[in-house]
C-alpha cells in the first residue's frame, strides 16, 4: 500500500503541469527550502529539485530556483543531514 505523501502541481514554461512529492522543506540559515522530486521519473533519475520559498506582493508562497552554487550546497548538506537523522 502506498503511504500518502505531499504532492504539489507546477507549471512550466510551456504550461504543462508538473507534479512533485514534496521531500522536505526545511529552514537554512535565513530562508526556507523545499526539496521536490518529480513524480515521474523516466529515466531513474533520482535528481531531486531545490526551491527556495519566497512570498510574493500578496504574501503567498511562491517557489524561485536557487542559482548560487554555494547556497545551494549548503541547503544540500542541510538536506543530507536530516536524511542521516531520520534514517537513525
Amino acid at each position: 500500500m502506498e503511504e500518502d505523501r505531499e504532492m504539489i502541481v507546477l507549471y512550466d514554461e510551456e504550461d504543462n503541469e508538473c507534479r512533485f512529492e514534496v521531500m522536505a522543506v526545511l529552514d537554512v540559515d535565513e530562508d526556507r527550502y523545499a526539496i521536490l522530486m518529480p513524480e515521474e521519473n523516466d529515466g531513474g533519475d533520482d535528481e531531486a529539485y531545490v526551491l527556495r520559498v519566497e512570498q510574493d506582493e500578496n504574501g503567498e508562497d511562491i517557489l524561485v530556483g536557487v542559482d548560487d552554487d554555494k547556497e545551494l550546497d549548503n541547503v544540500v548538506e542541510a538536506y543530507e543531514e536530516l536524511a542521516r537523522q531520520q534514517n537513525n
